[in-house]
Formats: C-alpha cells, sequence, structure tokens
C-alpha cells in the first residue's frame, strides 16, 4: 500500500445545517493535511438532506485554498448528470488554481433519486454514453485539447488525472480498458470487491495516463479510545444507512445505545453487511481489521470514510486512524 486518503461526504447533522457540514468539511480536511492523508475526496449528491456537497467542485476549491499540498479530489462526479465539456472547464479550473493537487473521480450513477436525476438534465437518455464520455473528458484535457474544434479553457493541455469509480464489474472493465486508476466503493457496496479488483488487474491495458494498475479500495473507519466507545459513535451511520435503506433518509442522526436503535433486525443485517468493509475500535483494534484487510486485496492505496455525529470525534476518528494507517503502510512499503 502506497498511499492511504479520506472521503468526506460533508455529512449534516441533526440540530446543524449545511454551512455548519460545510465548515466542518474545511476543519477535517486541514487536520487530515496534518494527519498525513495523501489525498481527501468529496463526492455528488443530490437531493440529500444529510449531504452537502451536491456542487461538488465548488467544495473541492473551498477545500483547496484551505490546505497546502494535500491532493483534493471528487469522488466523484456522476458523469452522467453533466456534459464532459462543462466538467472539464470546471476542473480545468480547479487544476489552474491548484497545480498539481486536483483529482478527478468519475462515476455512472445518477448519484440521486430518478426525479432529482431527471430535474438535473432535461433529456434522459437510455443508452450508456460513459465510456464516450470519459473519452470525451480525457481529450479535453489533453496536450492535444487545443487542436479540438471545442475546448475546454482552462482545461487544455491540465492533464487532470481522471479515476474510474464503481461498485460492480463494469468500472473495473472501463478502468481497465482505458488504462485508468481504479477505485472501489467497498465502503458501501463490498459484494463485488474480489471479483472487480481482479478483472482490473488481469486486463488492465497501460496507458499514456498509467504504465500499471493503481487500485484504491474504500473501507468504513470509526475509531476511539476504546471499542464500546466506537461502537456507541458508529450507531449514528447504521441508523442513517438503515433510514436511507427503508427510503426515509435525513440528517446524521446522534449515536444511540445499541438497544435503542429503533430499527428492525433484518435491516440492521442489511446495513451491516453492506457496511462490512470496515474497522470499528480503538487503534489496536482497527489496526488488526484494517491490516487483515490490506493484506486480503493489497491496495495501492485505501480510502477511509466515516459518519459521525460529533464534528470533534470524528476528528479524532480520523486522526487515530491516520496514524494505524501510517505504520500499515510503512509495512507494506517494506515488505
Amino acid at each position: 500500500m502506497k498511499h492511504f486518503s479520506l472521503l468526506d461526504l460533508s455529512p449534516i447533522p441533526e440540530g446543524k445545517n449545511a454551512a455548519d457540514a460545510l465548515k466542518n468539511t474545511v476543519e477535517l480536511a486541514q487536520a487530515a493535511e496534518g494527519f498525513g492523508y495523501h489525498r481527501y475526496w468529496l463526492a455528488e449528491h443530490h437531493n440529500m438532506q444529510g449531504i452537502a456537497s451536491a456542487a461538488t467542485s465548488i467544495v473541492i476549491s473551498n477545500v483547496a485554498a484551505a490546505t497546502k499540498h494535500m491532493r483534493i479530489g471528487a469522488g466523484g462526479i456522476m458523469l452522467p448528470n453533466h456534459a464532459p465539456l462543462v466538467i472539464a472547464e470546471q476542473f480545468g479550473t480547479l487544476a489552474t488554481l491548484y497545480p498539481n493537487r486536483i483529482d478527478l473521480g468519475l462515476g455512472r450513477a445518477p448519484g440521486s433519486d430518478i426525479a432529482t436525476a431527471q430535474a438535473l438534465r432535461r433529456h434522459m437518455r437510455s443508452d450508456d454514453n460513459f465510456p464516450d464520455d470519459v473519452t470525451e473528458l480525457l481529450g479535453y484535457f489533453s496536450d492535444a485539447g487545443d487542436c479540438r474544434r471545442v475546448q475546454a479553457i482552462p482545461g487544455t493541455g491540465t492533464n487532470v488525472p481522471i479515476w474510474i469509480l464503481g461498485s460492480s464489474l463494469y468500472g473495473a472493465q472501463l478502468a481497465a480498458h482505458l488504462g485508468l486508476p481504479y477505485a472501489f466503493a467497498s465502503h458501501f457496496a463490498p459484494e463485488m470487491l474480489e471479483q472487480a479488483v481482479s478483472i482490473y488487474r488481469e486486463t488492465f491495458r497501460p496507458s499514456a495516463y498509467l504504465r500499471e494498475p493503481y487500485v484504491i479500495i474504500g473501507a468504513g473507519v470509526c475509531a476511539a479510545e476504546t471499542d464500546e466507545e466506537a461502537v456507541f459513535l458508529r450507531s449514528s451511520q447504521i441508523i442513517a444507512f438503515a433510514r436511507l435503506m427503508t427510503g426515509k433518509p435525513g440528517k446524521l442522526p446522534a449515536p444511540r445505545a445499541q438497544n435503542q436503535l429503533e430499527v428492525p433486525a433484518h435491516i440492521i443485517a442489511q446495513v451491516e453487511q453492506s457496511l462490512s468493509c470496515s474497522a470499528t475500535g480503538s487503534a489496536e483494534t482497527i489496526k488488526r481489521q484494517l491490516s487483515e484487510l490490506i493484506t486480503t486485496f493489497s491496495p495501492d492505496e485505501l480510502m477511509v470514510t466515516g459518519m459521525i455525529h460529533d464534528h470533534q470525534a470524528r476528528v479524532r476518528s480520523f486522526g487515530i486512524a491516520s496514524e494505524v494507517l501510517s505504520t500499515l503502510c510503512k509495512k507494506s512499503m517494506a515488505a
């Protein structure tokens, strides 16, 4: 493992608003840079009361301005919601303002419900143009972009690194075919992780963008001084995910004791399965859990994420995780 990174969904806790969430994102990013995280990801989600990062490129700019050297990326932009030219201009501008610090992860899902997707795009298309849109976007960023009839300005020649994101085999196959780095969303959809990573590595074709395959896998992390405290803090995410699965999304709830979750047992079981690629507990406990994950899948980079209601507890959690990951990263590089 070469690096470790952090995915922040800019959660809006109950009792707080979007302004609080975006302020927390900046504070967490500044702390993450001090903790040694290599990359800080932000994601596009729409019409979700508990997530404040809908205007992802603007949030990225705000975070990049508040930090000094850490890479800042979109993890990701849901490309079907946008014209490739617009994304090229947005991220070309970001790369011009913050040279050698911007990453662009691309997803194929709309990142929202059908009604919201329709509101984002006036003309819904049934055909899958994602591969063509990715290729078009790569062209806008290339050094040869100034030869195109339509140019992204800023954008041409910035060569913004593009990542393919996914939770199925489709993204793995596309990333391998195009010779691009690949990130698997195992932090909420781990079922196909092993197969997707295997397909990506076995079918990867070296390209002008990447000579060897590069894999990021996602993992949830909730760390605290004790295992008991970590389990208690993680209950907020359990409840939030359960509400999302049952069609009742909202702001991030306050934590509760395990016997007060008020979620049916079969829903809890489904949530735990979806969030099974995770580590919860003290530093010693998460070190064991993350070490097993790294040993099993040998990622080039581990991306951690976590939804904790109390902002300071969330910062502490990622701080504890960074110490563990730094040790595991050095161990992996020395092997």
